[in-house]
């Protein structure tokens, strides 16, 4: 009996597929068991249980697969979501002719963009309440008479009737359009009126700051994208793409970014009824409140695509840098907009002298020698040439003119100059440069750290330099015309934003506690001191 269950045993074990064969030649065996075994063996009892378990396993295994169980492949059909991809949204035109409106709403033969269009003109009609058939039918004029005949009273009538209802059909409809669009577009109180002569449809808009009637071709492309993406979406998730997962192609390219971040909105207001899926490479249309729902796409070591919810860290260097940084910017939008209500922005050439105050300002901070009132921000302005644009946004924001540090090179004494004949004419103390707390010709805001801080950064970037710059190096003296004329004479390439790189390692070691001597505390105490005023 017991090699008889080991022999079942060995069979099914050599068997890397069980059938009903398998299962015929172990009962066999257990049958050939059961002939020898006695009944009172103890035995007995576990040869029951082991037939129990091999009839048990070949019901399981030998059950039909559910690709061959029609009624299960109805149930998971029925259960499985539909998918419908949009690239194209098929702009509206202002003129429309209803006979080819009619035409193509029933052909199935169209091209990528006649059928877009088609399928936009057709979502119009729908959700203003029209039929383009019936528009078309109440403009028509009656057939003119045979000769010596002239139309009847009540024929005229009746013409005219018509188009009496047609013009009001068309009322209504342009006023539940224009309530409706406002909801959603947030760029403009726009107005839709809409028109048909004879066999012409028109579309025209006007708002508040253009009240004169313009076609909508005659207004911005995003308006025309956003009303045709509006119509298709919002009438078709109720419709045929009800419970659909929308997939979309670069959306909203042609908005504005204020319009972009509206579109989030509607798609917050349509993922109620149907899960959206879009892909951007803008900002804008990023929620820095729900980043959970974004997702990074990246091309992997090996040359295929890759999903991750990790939006930093997945992926080489490069393709985290590229596949982040738009997850990044709409992050620093968020950041940047929060930092600019209430707090008292000081403008600066360049990201250099941002990293470098902010370091001067968290150690002030932690010694007990600054207390601000308010949040100290230092908004770049790409150099001094663009500080008068970058002040025009600050003053829109607080409606005051906020204080400016420049440079002392030429560029920037020249800039000082012109504020004060122009912008700044009533507030010239405002105006800062370095030169006011050095008194070092063509100081720069590297001049107000540690030289020594500075010098060794500077090594450090360019650390493949034949000759370190600390062998050069003359205190008293601008840092960074000096680095300058180092690098032309070893070799050395400075490339764009070298200024930048050397300021995040100064900055970095003042945060890490590296000591700062007493006399650089109390210049840049004075600094902050001019800052409060």
């Amino acid at each position: 009996m017991i090699t008889a269950i080991g022999e079942a045993r060995k069979t099914a074990a050599k068997r890397h597929t069980a059938d009903e064969d398998t299962f015929d030649t172990i009962r066999g065996q257990l049958q050939i068991a059961n002939a020898e075994g006695t009944p009172k063996s103890s035995i007995a009892p576990r040869f029951g249980r082991l037939k129990d378990e091999i009839e048990e396993l070949a019901k399981t295994i030998t059950r039909p697969h559910p690709n061959q169980n029609e009624e299960a492949r109805k149930t998971v059909s029925a259960l499985l979501p539909s998918f419908v991809y949009y690239s194209n949204y098929g702009n509206l035109d202002s003129e429309i002719y209803l006979p080819h409106v009619i035409e193509n709403m029933s052909r199935e033969d169209l091209g990528s963009k006649e059928a877009a269009k088609a399928r936009t003109l057709k979502v119009l009609f729908e959700f203003v309440g029209l039929k383009p058939e019936e528009i078309l039918e109440l403009g028509r004029d009656l057939k003119q008479p045979a000769p010596g005949k002239e139309l009847s009273d009540e024929e005229i009538q009746k013409v005219s009737d018509r188009k009496k209802e047609r013009s009001i059909l068309l009322q209504s409809a342009g006023t539940k359009l224009t309530t409706e669009f406002r909801n959603w577009w947030k760029q403009g109180a726009y107005r839709f009126r809409f028109e048909a002569d004879g066999d012409h449809f028109r579309i025209w808009v006007s708002d508040d700051l253009r009240p004169e009637e313009v076609e909508l071709e005659g207004r911005s492309t995003g308006l025309q994208w956003f009303l045709s993406f509006y119509l298709v979406f919002l009438v078709e998730s109720k419709d045929s793409h009800e419970g659909s997962i929308l997939l979309l192609d670069e959306p909203g390219l042609s908005l504005h970014p204020l319009a972009q971040q509206d579109l989030t909105h509607f798609f917050d207001g349509l993922a109620r009824t149907n899960q959206i899926l879009y892909t951007t490479h803008s900002p804008f249309l990023i929620d820095a409140d729900q980043l959970n729902r974004a997702r990074k796409v990246y091309v992997a070591e090996d040359g295929t695509s890759k999903l991750s919810a990790d939006l930093q860290f997945q992926g080489t260097e490069k393709t985290r840098r590229a596949a982040g940084y738009t997850v990044w910017s709409a992050l620093g939008i968020a950041v940047a907009e929060s930092f600019l209500y209430g707090c008292q922005p000081v403008i600066v050439e360049g990201p250099s002298d941002q990293h470098y105050l902010t370091a001067i300002k968290l150690h002030l901070i932690k010694l007990g020698k600054l207390k601000p009132s308010r949040e100290m921000v230092f908004p770049p302005a790409g150099g001094a040439k663009g500080v008068k644009a970058v002040t025009a946004i600050i003053v829109a924001k607080d409606d005051k003119l906020p204080q400016v540090l420049f440079d002392g090179d030429a560029m920037g004494l020249q800039t000082i100059q012109q504020l004060k004949d122009s912008l700044y004419a009533n507030e010239p103390e405002k105006l800062l440069c370095v030169t006011d707390f050095v008194p070092v010709a063509s100081a720069e805001i590297e001049d107000l750290m540690p030289s020594e801080m500075v010098v060794k950064a500077v090594d450090a970037v360019f650390r493949a330099a034949d000759k370190p710059f600390v062998d050069i190096h003359k205190a008293g003296s601008a840092i960074v015309p000096q680095v300058e004329s180092w690098a032309a004479r070893n070799n050395v390439t400075l490339e764009l934003g070298w200024k930048v790189e050397v300021a995040k390692r100064v900055k970095q070691r003042i945060l890490d506690g590296a000591a700062v001597d007493d006399k650089t505390i109390e210049l840049w105490e004075k600094v902050f001191e001019k800052f409060a005023k």
